[in-house]
């Protein structure tokens, strides 16, 4: 399929280069690092000439993870997301019609945050914000600063007016967290486990605790097919209705006022970066609909090639799996079309 759209894909700025090798032996295979490390450091390099190849018409960048997410300092948080954007924007600003970006932001305050979103959006032309799940602060960056209490509303309104979307994605897990949970099992850091168990729980914290509720009109995309929430659809929501809802009532606490799949159909979009499975993508598009489905692969951690051939030579069970070949067609380039609102991109009529 040519004129794919593909937005969860990382970058970094070439004189974090140090720290992005030293972040990299955390889930980056020794044989991978060399190819990760030209594209991450380099996103209008070979990425560029991979997407002709494989049919990637338009790309979103954002900054690699876990980007601002990471400092606990407010001020030189906020200097390094202005310096990733200002940086982002030059390096896509020959490819208008290859290339968008999503902003990095500061998340130590909602009011700050919300600023600099609006500046990218109308500065650069950005296409919404990509956060790496809670913001880390305090003095041993052991404090998690997560963004479905009330006082984040002045930001997800910003987010509201301006109409574009915000992707929560994952971050690495850092600090005593780290060393308790990970130090026995370092081989389930990323995306086998820690990653989804993030913005799993931050995302679910944004329904029950009535962001969506306050806000109907937000829009936010989920990777990797929804960091597995998709698979316990039926239990979360089962234990919401037959005990969290009816306890939360019963103490006079907020709590999600629809049922979880509402959400998922009416604010929450999902990607396939990083997991290209086919019966995966049917379950999710049966459950919540292939219009709310991207496509995406997560380069540099994945390869452009590995995602673009599968939904390529998978077609004809993809096709089946989501509900015809229009539902094909919207999950690789038009549901994006529509959601970030693109005109014309390279291959956008293929």
């Amino acid at each position: 399929m040519r004129g794919k759209v593909s937005l969860e894909e990382a970058f970094e700025l070439p004189r974090m280069s140090a720290q992005t090798k030293e972040k990299a032996e955390l889930y980056i295979a020794p044989a991978n690092r060399e190819r990760y490390f030209e594209e991450v450091l380099n996103p209008c390099g070979n990425r560029l000439e991979l997407s002709n190849k494989h049919g990637i018409g338009y790309t979103i960048y954002s900054v690699y993870s876990p980007g601002p997410q990471g400092y606990t300092d407010r001020k030189e948080c906020e200097a390094y997301a202005s310096e990733v954007n200002d940086h982002i924007a030059k390096e896509i600003a020959p490819h208008k019609d290859r290339m968008g970006a999503f902003a990095a932001l500061s998340m130590h305050d909602p009011k700050q945050a919300s600023d600099e979103l609006r500046r990218c959006v109308k500065e650069y032309g950005f296409l919404g914000a990509l956060v790496n799940d809670a913001q880390h602060a305090g003095p041993d960056g052991e404090t998690y600063i997560f963004y479905d209490q009330p006082e984040w509303d002045v930001f997800w309104e910003t987010c509201v007016e301006l109409d574009v979307p915000f992707y929560l994605h994952p971050e690495p897990p850092v600090g005593s967290y780290l060393k308790q949970q990970y130090e026995g099992r370092k081989y389930l850091i990323g995306p086998p486990v820690s990653f989804a168990n993030g913005v799993s729980l931050h995302v679910l914290g944004m329904i029950v605790n009535g962001v969506f509720d306050r806000f109907p009109k937000l829009k936010v995309i989920l990777g990797h097919l929804g960091e597995h929430i998709p698979g316990d659809f039926w239990r979360i929501n089962h234990w919401f209705n037959h005990c969290s809802r009816p306890l939360a009532e019963s103490r006079g606490d907020v709590f999600a006022k629809h049922q979880l799949l509402h959400y998922f159909k009416n604010n929450i979009w999902l990607t396939t970066s990083g997991n290209f499975s086919t019966a995966t993508l049917g379950f999710c598009a049966q459950h919540v609909g292939a219009e709310r489905i991207l496509f995406s692969v997560d380069s540099p951690s994945e390869k452009i090639e590995e995602g673009c051939e599968w939904y390529d030579n998978d077609k004809d069970a993809i096709v089946k799996a989501v509900g015809g070949e229009q539902a094909y067609i919207d999950i690789g380039r038009d549901n994006a079309k529509r959601l970030f609102k693109l005109g014309k991109f390279h291959d956008s009529e293929a």
